[in-house]
């Protein structure tokens, strides 16, 4: 039986050797941490640099998340995929693993009509048993899903069997009209990094997907939200939205180096590497901007009772 897609699902990040080969004693590292924290379940999508690894190596890594959880927690593995055939490989291995969801973004190198679109989600959801998230990851890259579409989905298949992750801008406003189109039925998961996390759980959020870097801060926020704690939650949220600010100015490539920073100076990554070809790297100047903010989200988390963290 597959667990519940519910509450704290951080995107796991892809560690790199010197070889440039997948990382597998840091990846295992990462992932006891990740459930050190109280997260509910781990996930792979686009921080996890999949658009980055051959189709071995995706396989490769989800197989790695599926081993290295050990049934903590739900398994998300992303399966999108440039062409429809891929996609359903990439869900048939997923399932084929044990994973307890799979999540896709659509084909971003094409621009694709509104049916074309749905003929992708519902293949997927067709070949295999599993839940689909559809994801809408066109804040950073490929186009916007249109809202009918992910209406449709939902009627046809069911809240169990699809879920959402729009990240289309405006992402609130985009939230809510899903919410309202679907009568409250939409299961809707915000990956924002926890910049809008606080704004998206008020309009009814199901879960959130952060990366790991500052998963401390994300689930002892989700938790003071989840008990209506507003001195705790805004105490925390501050020098979160802080720093994915900061990881926002370079976009996609802003993420990862600044999270892969943040994992090596928590000594969960080795090394801070990135497979190439990428945009960004942090300069010295945002580097110590960082590490002020996270000295301050060091001093929330602090003030936060031990007790009001480890509730969920």
């Amino acid at each position: 039986m597959t667990k519940a897609i519910t509450g704290v699902l951080p995107i796991l990040h892809t560690p790199f050797t010197t070889e440039d080969r997948i990382d597998q004693v840091s990846f295992r590292r990462q992932i006891d941490w990740v459930f050190s924290t109280g997260a509910d379940g781990v996930c792979l999508a686009m921080v996890s640099q999949l658009l980055r690894l051959s189709a071995d190596e995706r396989n490769e890594l989800t197989q790695a998340t599926v081993d290295f959880v050990e049934g903590r927690g739900a398994v998300v593995a992303s399966v999108g995929a440039e062409s429809t055939k891929a996609a359903v490989e990439f869900a048939r291995h997923a399932e084929s693993i044990g994973c307890d969801a799979i999540m896709a973004i659509p084909p971003i190198n094409t621009s694709l009509p509104a049916t074309a679109i749905s003929d992708y989600f519902r293949a997927l959801a067709d070949e295999v048993a599993l839940p689909l998230i559809i994801q809408d990851a066109s804040g950073y890259v490929g186009q916007p899903i249109p809202l009918e579409l992910m209406a449709d989905m939902l009627e046809t298949y069911g809240p169990e069997k699809i879920l959402f992750k729009p990240e289309a801008a405006p992402i609130g406003p985009n939230l809510s009209a899903l919410r309202d189109r679907t009568d409250g039925r939409a299961r809707i998961f915000e990956g924002s990094g926890g910049i809008l996390l606080v704004d998206s759980y008020r309009r009814g959020i199901a879960g959130t997907m952060p990366g790991v870097d500052l998963l401390d801060g994300v689930v002892a926020l989700w938790n003071a939200l989840e008990m209506g704690d507003e001195e705790a939650v805004y105490r925390l949220y501050f020098p979160i939205c802080a720093i994915v600010a900061l990881q926002m100015q370079a976009g996609l490539d802003g993420f990862l180096a600044i999270e892969t920073y943040i994992l090596v100076r928590r000594g969960l990554f080795a090394s801070d590497r990135r497979r190439e070809p990428y945009t960004w790297s942090l300069d010295d100047e945002t580097r110590a901007e960082v590490d002020r903010l996270l000295g301050h989200l060091d001093q929330a988390l602090l003030s936060v009772p031990l007790a009001k963290r480890a509730e969920s």
